[in-house]
């Protein structure tokens, strides 16, 4: 089966879940994972900007899309001309369903079900001893966060973090003085690139609070990604704990 992927985490997916070259034949720019990989696979546009005609050229089998990621209206135009299958993932059971859904489809389920246990297995094994008050920027200018209807939340919570957003939904605009209550301010890699300097900038605001750069894909790759995270997340609830000393 021929599949064009738009979704960065379900290619990544798709190639832990042992299809080939032969088989993904068409990615998103932004479909970065695995890099060794996916070079030779053709680019069909950006997430949000679809090259129609390329995929169209490729005359797929299947084409998987993510109703968040993805505009709605580009996925419409391709479910005239081909069969597409629109996942949504928001909480962690979505996801276990996400990959027993691609394992049925490729024929992969022994794999899916490898995966799905050890994303359960990493989220047992990396808990905070207490529930630390977190907030979770995912951009600047303006800043904007995460509410709860939102993977990222889920995994933090997964995790013993307590989202102080968490009475709000998708991604709110927010205020540097709306983040008085975190005990820990967590700017993400991505989408927005968060660097060292925009921490100094938001530690001149707040001299006393624990600042710091998070993978972003840790927290909001769907699909395989979780799986592999186990060192990462140990690190980093090292570093908090080491905060509450």
């Amino acid at each position: 089966m021929k599949v064009v992927s738009l979704v960065p985490s379900i290619t990544e997916a798709l190639f832990d879940l042992g299809l080939t070259e032969n088989e993904v034949i068409g990615r998103t720019k932004f479909c970065i994972h695995p890099g060794d990989r996916i070079k030779n696979v053709p680019i069909i546009g950006g997430t949000k900007n679809i090259n129609i005609d390329k995929i169209k050229a490729l005359q797929p089998d299947l084409i998987l899309a993510n109703k968040e990621e993805n505009i709605k209206e580009q996925v419409e135009a391709l479910m005239d001309d081909f069969k597409v299958t629109v996942t949504h993932v928001e909480t962690v059971e979505d996801n276990y369903y996400l990959l027993k859904t691609l394992g049925n489809i490729f024929n992969k389920e022994e794999k899916a079900q490898l995966f799905n246990l050890k994303i359960y297995e990493v989220l047992e094994q990396t808990k905070l001893d207490a529930p630390v008050k977190a907030a979770y920027l995912i951009w600047k200018n303006p800043y904007m966060t995460i509410g709860s209807d939102t993977f990222i939340h889920h995994i933090l919570s997964d995790i013993g973090f307590e989202n102080i957003f968490k009475n709000q939904t998708r991604y709110p605009e927010i205020q540097m003085e709306d983040l008085a209550d975190a005990e820990v301010i967590m700017l993400s890699s991505e989408p927005f690139p968060f660097k060292e300097k925009h921490i100094e900038e938001m530690q001149a605001f707040y001299p006393d609070k624990k600042i710091m750069i998070v993978d972003g894909e840790a927290f909001s790759w769907y699909g395989t990604h979780i799986a592999k995270c186990e060192a990462y997340f140990k690190g980093l609830l090292a570093e908090i704990h080491e905060m509450q000393r």
